[in-house]
């Protein structure tokens, strides 16, 4: 049973994050959001389960582990039985493991459903199920039909979740067929990898993103010069880095030497970093900025979260939820802070909308990072409460961007590293300020982790309740005071 459907997708993104996976699994640096997509995966194959109604679970556990054995076991009696609805399915033949999502009983045979907590089919996908089909057909399961499940984000949220409306459902059988005649070369192939001693040479590219990031890259990546061709603006791990890369082009000496065609913002990136430039500052571009701006100002940043299982009512699956802002802003030349934060239990959408309706005055500009996405969600609370459209529409078309000093080209330092978010900046203009450092945080320190640590606010209570909401408090304070920082800084280069 080594071979299971998640390790031939891995194999056929890369064989060597297959071997890896097989032989050196201690070097993978998993991501905290790919775990968050995995815990969000088990919830959404939980809700699956009731599709069709009762059903019954083949899962078997030994301790903390699954026992792959018992389970094949409980899934031959649950056949023999005839069981109409089995969950986890397990079969396994020369090597070939799988576990089907659920295996449907009809009247002619068998249909396998792959469940997938994704809003599209993905051609991953495909090769996930043709692998199933695979290993069920050695198994002598007769299989009428397979298809995959994933989430309708048309579905709107009224009382109890009905797993009939979140889910679309589509047949993929002659989507996989080219997949599954190939199947038995490419398990073959995962096979003898395997069963290799040698670690496999795969060079770096587009593969090692797509469809997943790898955990191995930091690995991978071990002997590359740093900086390096891969890391180069709007380049990364596109195609053109990995033709470059397989000519002999990996450092930016490389890159300058061998005159590879960039664009304007990449050759200052290349250039700065290679020569060990000073900041480079556009004077008449900063100030330009800066003349687009008055008082009273106002900096602002929200924070949301996007589920696939909606948790609150008229809510659809992968709608953003504001569940916080902060806010700091000038008062007779004295820098004020004013925040909000849901409570994590109910829709914390009208109370923010409320609340930064007064905080915020109507003639009032306000400054952003990345102003698309807090425009975005004031435009989306203007829609849900047309009674405070007219006050959040004002705020939404004063909003300035203050990305624009650094995506324009205005001010660039080298340790930015070609890139332009707020937490490359920071560290670069206030290099050792603890103040403003992200990692000094306590407990949330980017986006994702605020997203996930609020969703699991309501599990919380008491002094572990608190903690968690001071935590997300001070981490959302951080982006604005982040913000008032550079703009002061800015002012100073542009002297």
């Amino acid at each position: 049973m080594g071979l299971s459907k998640s390790k031939l997708t891995r194999f056929c993104q890369c064989p060597k994050q297959f071997w890896l996976d097989e032989n050196k699994r201690g070097l993978a640096q998993v991501s905290a959001a790919a775990e968050a997509r995995f815990d969000e995966g088990t919830r959404v194959g939980e809700l699956a389960k009731r599709l069709f109604g009762g059903f019954d679970d083949a899962t078997v556990y030994d301790g903390d582990k699954l026992d792959l054995t018992a389970m094949i076991e409980r899934t031959a009696e649950l056949t023999a039985a005839g069981a109409e609805n089995i969950c986890e399915a397990a079969f396994s033949y020369g090597g070939c493991y799988c576990a089907v999502d659920i295996l449907h009983r009809t009247a002619r045979g068998y249909e396998l459903y792959e469940v997938k907590s994704s809003a599209h089919v993905k051609q991953v996908y495909l090769i996930d199920v043709a692998y199933q089909r695979y290993v069920l057909g050695l198994c002598g399961v007769k299989l009428v039909g397979a298809y995959i499940v994933y989430i309708n984000t048309d579905y709107v949220r009224r009382g109890d979740i009905d797993p009939r409306g979140l889910f679309r459902i589509q047949e993929v059988s002659a989507a996989t067929d080219g997949y599954l005649a190939q199947m038995r070369d490419t398990v073959a192939a995962a096979l003898d990898v395997a069963d290799d001693p040698f670690e496999p040479t795969v060079e770096l590219g587009e593969r090692c993103a797509s469809p997943y990031d790898c955990p191995y890259i930091g690995y991978c990546e071990r002997d590359l010069p740093e900086p390096n061709v891969f890391g180069i603006y709007r380049m990364g791990r596109k195609k053109a880095a990995e033709l470059y890369y397989n000519e002999g082009i990996a450092s930016f000496d490389d890159v300058l030497r061998r005159g590879v065609k960039l664009s304007k913002m990449q050759k200052r990136q290349v250039e700065s970093a290679a020569n060990g430039l000073p900041t480079y500052v556009d004077r008449a571009g900063v100030n330009k900025f800066l003349a687009e701006l008055w008082s009273p100002l106002y900096f602002l940043d929200f924070e949301t979260f996007m589920a696939a299982i909606p948790p609150f009512d008229g809510l659809s699956p992968y709608k953003q939820v504001t569940f916080q802002y902060s806010l700091h802003y000038y008062d007779g030349g004295k820098l004020m802070h004013r925040e909000f934060l849901g409570d994590g239990r109910t829709d914390p959408r009208r109370a923010l909308a409320e609340r930064l309706a007064v905080d915020i005055p109507t003639d009032a500009c306000v400054l952003a990072y990345n102003k698309s996405f807090e425009c975005s969600r004031l435009q989306e609370l203007a829609e849900l409460f047309p009674e405070l459209a007219d006050r959040l529409l004002k705020i939404r078309d004063n909003v300035r961007d203050l990305l624009d000093v650094f995506r324009g080209g205005y001010v660039y330092d080298k340790a930015m590293g070609g890139g332009f978010s707020i937490k490359k900046v920071l560290p670069a203009l206030f290099a050792g300020d603890r103040e403003l450092d992200y990692n000094a945080l306590d407990g949330v320190h980017n986006g994702q982790e605020a997203n996930e640590t609020y969703m699991r606010l309501s599990e919380l209570d008491g002094a572990e309740y608190e903690t968690t909401r001071r935590q997300l408090l001070e981490y959302c304070k951080l982006d604005t005071l982040a913000m008032v920082k550079i703009l002061e800084k800015i002012k100073e280069l542009a002297k």
